[in-house]
């Protein structure tokens, strides 16, 4: 035989049983994302967090824990409807600023999505001297670079030799001089900052190397209008060659990069008197 008591509190239980049901849902409810997607729980009249930050182009997923409940924008970009628990709602924001909402059964209930806008950084690229360059000793020449934002401005554009500040120019053209380098190789960066602190950075590396001596030999006719020689050079110099009649008005015939130590030049109409013939090296580009 059972026998039934009369319970002294009846709403007790009922207590229980909600404790235990809003227990399990804070448990099961999903943790606040970072990056594409940000969380919102709404229990207990309250959206939890309340302030959320993401970045243009995230999302926010508000989840009915409790009911019934809205999220809707103070501003009308934005209303979920009713519903109770179990309910989820996602919206994208593609603009930056502040997005205030709250709850239009219980207005008391109150959030803030605040989106932060993406810096896209500056771009910088040297545009001379060429990367790779090889350089006569003692070189000078200038450093030259362009630099542009797309979202935003250039502020200024820092030149470095190695770790070494060579100058810092804020409006283009952005330009610095190089003097009286020795023989060696050599890093320079260029470096871009923007409105919003975004860097970026071009790096080029040229060498300075010192000239050896121009001799000419191995002269060959090879027929009455070819005429053939060899001259000596600095693998990554530039050279001229010229020709005259009486050695005082010359003719370039021929300029070239050398890419050998000895250079072979063949003049294919020398015709006619006696040619004098010389070679020069370049100017640095």
């Amino acid at each position: 035989m059972i026998k039934a008591t009369k319970n002294p509190n009846p709403v007790q239980p009922l207590l229980r049983c909600a404790l235990c049901v809003l227990a399990i849902c804070l448990l099961s409810s999903p943790p606040q994302a970072f990056g594409t997607v940000a969380n919102i729980s709404i229990i207990n009249f309250a959206f939890t967090p309340s302030n959320v930050s993401i970045n243009v182009n995230d999302s926010v997923t508000w989840t009915w824990v409790g009911s019934p409940h809205t999220t809707t924008s103070d501003t009308g970009l934005w209303d979920s409807g009713v519903f109770g628990a179990g309910h989820t709602f996602t919206r994208a924001f593609a603009s930056a600023g502040s997005f205030p909402f709250h709850c239009t059964v219980h207005p008391f209930m109150t959030g803030t999505i605040n989106v932060r806008s993406i810096n896209i950084p500056p771009t910088v690229a040297f545009t001379a001297p060429p990367n790779g360059s090889v350089f006569a000793a003692p070189a000078s020449f200038t450093l030259s670079a362009t630099a542009s934002d797309s979202d935003g401005t250039v502020t200024n554009v820092e030149f470095l030799q190695g770790a070494s500040l060579l100058g810092n120019v804020t409006t283009a053209p952005y330009s610095v001089s190089v003097r009286n380098l020795v023989g060696g190789t050599y890093t320079f960066s260029a470096v871009a900052t923007d409105n919003a602190g975004s860097r970026a950075t071009n790096v080029l590396t040229l060498s300075v190397v010192t000239a050896a001596p121009i001799r000419l030999s191995a002269p060959q006719r090879h027929s009455p209008t070819s005429f053939q020689f060899s001259y000596s050079a600095t693998i990554g110099l530039s050279y001229v060659v010229q020709r005259s009649l009486d050695l005082t008005h010359w003719a370039a015939l021929s300029t070239n990069r050398a890419t050998a130590s000895s250079v072979v030049f063949t003049d294919q109409v020398a015709t006619g008197n006696q040619w004098f013939y010389r070679v020069g090296l370049l100017p640095n580009p």
